[in-house]
C-alpha cells in the first residue's frame, strides 16, 4: 500500500535529516522517549492557525467546542487567538475558568443542566446560555436574580446531516432542543419572550458533527431562515460539526471555505442575524496524533496479524464507538511503503479493544517500534478512560522546536485520589 497521505498530518510537520517525522520543530521519536508511549502530540500552531480562521471570519462570534479536546492550555490557547468558548457541563467551565477566559466569553450548553450548574453560569455571568427545554426555562426561572442572563434557544431544524446516528442531532428524532416542526421551538421562544428571569438574544442550531456535506449546513440554514427570521432576534448560531478527514481518500473543506459558504448561504437565505459558528473537531483533530510502542506481533496464519500496542480504547474510543477508521504509519520512516495490513489493537480485555482495523504498514515493522494514528486531536485526550486502569496520556504541544507538556500522565497514586476504600 502507498505511504501515508502527508495531508493528515499536522501543518508543521517534516523530515528530519534521518527520514524520522518532525512535527512543530520536534522529533516524534525524542518525544516518545522524552514522555513515553503513549502520547498525543499537538502541533501547537496549526491549533493556532485554525483558531485564527474562524476569528477572520467570525469574531468573537466564533466559538471554540471545547468537547472536541479542552484542558488549561487549549483554553488558553483558543482565547488567546480570539476565540470564545463553549463548555457543556461544571467540569468544562471549571476548566475554562481556571484557564483564565472570562466567563463573558463562555457559551454554556447541555440537553440537562443541573440546578447547580445553572446557578453557578448565571451568579459569574456567562456571555450565553443555550437553553435546551422547558424544565431547563423552569429552572432558571426557579433561580430568578438580579442577574438576568442572555440566552439562545436551541432548535432542532429537521436536517438529516448524513453522518452517524451518535453524533446526528439536527433531526426531530433528536435529545436536543425544541423540534421546529412540532411547534415546540414557536412555544419556547413565546414563552422566553415572555420571561423576566431571561433575555432571549437568539437561536442556535447544531445538526451534528463529522459533517461532509455543506448541502446539509444550507439546508439547516434555509429551515432557520424561515423560522428565525420574523422572529428579529440580534443573534444566530449554526453550531459546528464541519467534517475532517482521517483516512486515504476522504475530503472536506476548509474552516475559511466552510465559514464563507454559510455566511453566503445565510445572505442568500435573508438572514441579517449576526451568525455564529462552533467548531472543535476541525481545529484541534488534525494537529495531533497518538504515538504508541509495539509490544506484541502476533501472525495467525491465514487468518490476520494482531499488533498490539500500550494504548487502546481508553485514549481513542471512536473506533469502538463509531467504527471509525484511522491510518497508520512508523514515525520513524513515514513515507515508507505500507504493504502489510494487519489490526492494531490495544491491551484492554476486550476483544473490541481496536484502534485499526485494517492497519497498513511496512513490512519491516518490529516490537519496540514506534507507531502512530494522525488526526487524534479530537476526542482522543476528552473521551479518554481509566478502563482496565490504565492511565490517561499526556499532552504535548510542539511549537519552534520545543516540546511543551500540557497535560502530564497519570500516576498510579492519581488512580486513588477519589478512593475512600
Amino acid at each position: 500500500m502507498k505511504p501515508l497521505p502527508w495531508g493528515l498530518l499536522p501543518d508543521n510537520s517534516e523530515l528530519s535529516e534521518s527520514g524520522s517525522l518532525i512535527i512543530g520543530g520536534c522529533d516524534v521519536l525524542d518525544v516518545a522517549l522524552e514522555f513515553g508511549t503513549p502520547v498525543f502530540i499537538y502541533d501547537e500552531q496549526h491549533l493556532r492557525q485554525r483558531c485564527r480562521e474562524a476569528v477572520a471570519l467570525f469574531g468573537r462570534r466564533a466559538t471554540y467546542a471545547t468537547k472536541a479536546f479542552l484542558c488549561v492550555a487549549m483554553a488558553k490557547l483558543a482565547h488567546e487567538e480570539g476565540m470564545s468558548l463553549d463548555v457543556a457541563t461544571g467540569g468544562e467551565l471549571h476548566i475554562a475558568l481556571a484557564a483564565g477566559v472570562p466567563a463573558a466569553d463562555l457559551v454554556f450548553h447541555g440537553n440537562n443542566k443541573s440546578m447547580t450548574e445553572l446557578e453557578r453560569a448565571i451568579e459569574i455571568g456567562v456571555g450565553r446560555i443555550v437553553v435546551d427545554s422547558f424544565d431547563e426555562l423552569d429552572r432558571i426561572e426557579a433561580l430568578a436574580s438580579d442577574s438576568v442572563p442572555d440566552v439562545l434557544l436551541r432548535v432542532t431544524p429537521g436536517v438529516e446531516a448524513h453522518t452517524h446516528e451518535f453524533i446526528a442531532t439536527g433531526h426531530d428524532d433528536s435529545k436536543f432542543g425544541f423540534t421546529v416542526s412540532s411547534g415546540q421551538a414557536t412555544k419556547a421562544v413565546e414563552r422566553a419572550g415572555a420571561s423576566r428571569a431571561v433575555n432571549l438574544v437568539g437561536i442556535h442550531a447544531h445538526i451534528g458533527s463529522q459533517v461532509f456535506r455543506v448541502e446539509s449546513f444550507g439546508a439547516s440554514l434555509d429551515v432557520l431562515a424561515e423560522f428565525a427570521g420574523p422572529l428579529d432576534l440580534p443573534e444566530l448560531v449554526v453550531g459546528g460539526g464541519l467534517g475532517v478527514p482521517y483516512v486515504e481518500g476522504e475530503e472536506a473543506p476548509s474552516i475559511s471555505q466552510w465559514g464563507k459558504i454559510l455566511k453566503d448561504r445565510a445572505a442568500q437565505a435573508g438572514i441579517t442575524a449576526s451568525l455564529g459558528i462552533e467548531p472543535g473537531r476541525s481545529i484541534a483533530a488534525a494537529a495531533a496524533i497518538t504515538a504508541y510502542t509495539i509490544g506484541t506481533i502476533k501472525p495467525l496464519e491465514g487468518i490476520r496479524t494482531y499488533i498490539a500496542v500500550d494504548g487502546g480504547m481508553s485514549d481513542n474510543p471512536r473506533p469502538v464507538l463509531y467504527g471509525s477508521g484511522y491510518e497508520t504509519f512508523l514515525p520513524r520512516n513515514p513515507i515508507a511503503e505500507r504493504p502489510l495490513t494487519a489490526r492494531l489493537v490495544g491491551k484492554h480485555c476486550e476483544s473490541g479493544d481496536i484502534l485499526v482495523r485494517q492497519a497498513a504498514l511496512p513490512e519491516d515493522i518490529a516490537v519496540d517500534d514506534i507507531v502512530a494514528t494522525p488526526v487524534t486531536g479530537a476526542y482522543g485526550h476528552s473521551m479518554g478512560s481509566n478502563y482496565n486502569k490504565v492511565l490517561r496520556p499526556p499532552v504535548v504541544f510542539c511549537s519552534d522546536g520545543d516540546a511543551r507538556l500540557v497535560v502530564r500522565r497519570e500516576t498510579f497514586e492519581d488512580l486513588l485520589i477519589t478512593d475512600l476504600g
